[in-house]
């Protein structure tokens, strides 16, 4: 049986808000398995384009053989000088569809899942030094605090921090066994997979700089897309989910809409959906990836 996380989540609404014209240029920074692109290929004409970037070398084996498929090997962080590059110096529209693809999840030896025993990498890029072993090794106790509480949301990040640097004293971490293993006394009984899950999230998004390669991913698609163009946003926490919701809302990630000397509001945006979308209860039932999913879409000021 395929797994679940090989299907695109809401793949008809993302189509949709991008408002595809067929001799567009289109842009999905999160290529993954293709299946976002494959679609939008789809609502292409002869003289569209579409440009996709994905930093896992293991996604080069989706590309599809199309001559409208232009593949950029990059993180999305770089959008702007990328595109340039490939001589795109504007586009009608951006997808972005956050966190961890499928392909990722299901490798084991990648260790961004709970399900089984693996180093603990979690690179989403393999040519960064920095894994979530050297992490938890290497960082202090209150910066391992900090990061729990704030990426994972873990309510007692404090004594998960104390209980990791405890257990480094005796052996260094190595793989997701002996993670679990030093914190198995911190794990609340009944909410095993959940606790972890945080746990794994507040690394990744350590190891992989998420937070802030999203700001200036969102920064980018504000000077690249035309006026018009679409910008289509899927998030799957809240702390993805909240600097999309500022940016498009006020072109800033923390305070209020800037104005001008006659009170014009100084944004790059207007958002479309007031409120997130989420999936359908049938989509949830056939895809449960879709359940924490919200997608947000933006036109270009």
């Amino acid at each position: 049986m395929e797994n679940n996380y090989h299907v695109p989540v809401m793949l008809q609404p993302c189509i949709d808000g991008l408002n595809i014209k067929p001799d567009g240029v289109y842009v999905d920074v999160t290529f993954g398995g293709g299946g976002h692109s494959r679609e939008i290929l789809k609502h292409l004409g002869p003289k569209g384009t579409l440009i996709a970037f994905d930093q896992d070398p293991d996604a080069q084996a989706n590309i599809p053989a199309d001559d409208r498929f232009v593949f950029i090997d990059q993180n999305f962080g770089f959008l702007k000088n990328n595109l340039r590059l490939k001589g795109f110096r504007q586009v009608d529209g951006i997808l972005a569809d956050l966190g961890v693809s499928s392909h990722q999840f299901d490798v084991p030896e990648r260790g961004f899942s709970i399900r089984h025993n693996a180093d603990l990498d979690m690179r989403m890029d393999q040519h960064r030094n920095l894994t979530a072993a050297e992490i938890l090794n290497t960082y202090t106790e209150d910066k391992l605090h900090k990061i729990f509480g704030i990426y994972g949301e873990v309510k007692n990040a404090k004594s998960l921090a104390r209980a990791v640097v405890t257990a480094r004293l005796e052996k260094p971490f190595t793989d997701i066994d002996s993670l679990k293993s030093a914190i198995s006394a911190n794990i609340p009984k009944g909410k095993e997979n959940k606790y972890l899950a945080q746990v794994f999230q507040a690394l990744r998004i350590e190891v992989n700089a998420e937070i802030q390669v999203l700001e200036d991913f969102l920064q980018q698609a504000a000077e690249v897309l035309k006026p018009g163009g679409h910008l289509v946003v899927m998030s799957y926490h809240s702390l993805e989910d909240r600097p999309v919701k500022n940016f498009m809302a006020k072109g800033k990630f923390q305070g209020e809409v800037e104005k001008d000397f006659f009170g014009n509001q100084q944004k790059p945006f207007n958002v479309i959906t007031r409120k997130a979308i989420i999936a359908t209860d049938e989509e949830i039932a056939q895809n449960n990836r879709a359940r924490s999913a919200k997608l947000r879409i933006a036109e270009k000021i």
